[in-house]
């Protein structure tokens, strides 16, 4: 079983934030596989379906970033699922914008939602699939950019950067995440 988790904010007024990109990856992926995420338990709301073989588990946590780890950690519990088998979705503020890369492990670079989901799953070796939001310009706080909306010019990037990280969430499914790595981290 693995487990595919985007991180974002709960509510309306985070929908389509460039926090919430992993949201939006975790909707993709759902609509793809046919998986409704129609469960709300462990502060969160999930899917439990099969696609390419595998069982997978979708999760959103609500518990707004910050405490991101706490549903993850609910999650695996119950469901017994290994830290291989986990991947999280999530916005870096380092990378261009709409670009991609895949991790194994490592720190949480600044990032709330990571800083949490280490400490709740006493590690930082999982898997991550990190998506490019860039860095605020001409003075803007970060806070008031990650909960900012894409421009009109930043929203196709983003759409193709959502597609990429399903495709890669997706190959992983058949493929080894090295492998998958060295596919969409060029």
């Amino acid at each position: 079983m693995k487990l595919f988790v985007g991180l974002g904010n709960p509510g309306r007024q985070y929908d389509k934030t460039r926090h919430n990109i992993g949201f939006e990856v975790i909707d993709e992926l759902s609509e793809r596989w046919d998986i409704p995420l129609d469960l709300a338990k462990h502060k969160g709301i999930f899917g439990i379906g099969r696609t390419g073989g595998e069982k997978v588990i979708l999760l959103k946590p609500l518990t707004y970033m910050n405490l991101s780890g706490e549903s993850i950690r609910a999650v695996m519990d119950y469901y017994d699922v290994d830290i291989e088998d986990l991947v999280v979705i999530y916005d870096d503020l380092d990378m261009p914008t709409g670009r991609i890369r895949l991790r194994q492990k490592g720190g949480a670079g600044g990032h709330n939602g990571i800083k949490s989901t280490i400490a709740h799953l006493g590690t930082q070796e999982f898997k991550r699939i990190r998506v490019g939001i860039s860095r605020p310009q001409n003075g803007m706080a970060v806070t008031d950019w990650v909960l900012g909306r894409f421009t009109s010019e930043e929203q196709a990037k983003m759409a193709e950067a959502v597609t990429k990280a399903a495709d890669a969430s997706e190959s992983w499914l058949s493929k080894p995440f090295l492998e998958v790595m060295n596919t969409f981290n060029q």
